[in-house]
């Protein structure tokens, strides 16, 4: 069994033209040198690109897993407790914080989310 920095890790990094940068001392994940994600480095928590819509629902839904995220909180982006994020919801999360990134001709070469599972 994989572990959540492990697992999460492998989901951005199976989105196509994604790299994995250390920056800020912890993991950050960018399409085309766009950030889109960072990871804690214990992997307990994520930040992640999303719309101010998306962030209000989240936090309102369940403030316990989604909180807004330091600094970029105004911008959208959500912080997400990793461990007590259904798994499908946080594959969709990235999936959809790499689609606001990522230029219109990477976005064709999209796969689905639900391949995107790893482990």
């Amino acid at each position: 069994m994989l572990l959540a920095e492990d697992w999460l890790r492998a989901v951005a990094l199976a989105l196509p033209d994604v790299q994995e940068k250390e920056t800020w001392g912890k993991p950050t994940f960018r399409v085309r040198g766009k950030l889109f994600l960072t990871m804690a480095l214990d992997g307990s928590t994520a930040t992640m690109k999303a719309s101010l819509d998306d962030q209000a629902e989240l936090v309102a839904k369940d403030p316990e897993v989604f909180s807004i995220a330091p600094y970029a909180g105004r911008y959208g982006w959500i912080k997400v407790s990793v461990n007590r994020c259904d798994v499908d919801l946080l594959e969709h999360l990235v999936y959809s914080a790499w689609c606001k990134s990522a230029p219109r001709d990477i976005l064709a070469l999209a796969p689905s989310p639900t391949s995107l599972r790893a482990g």
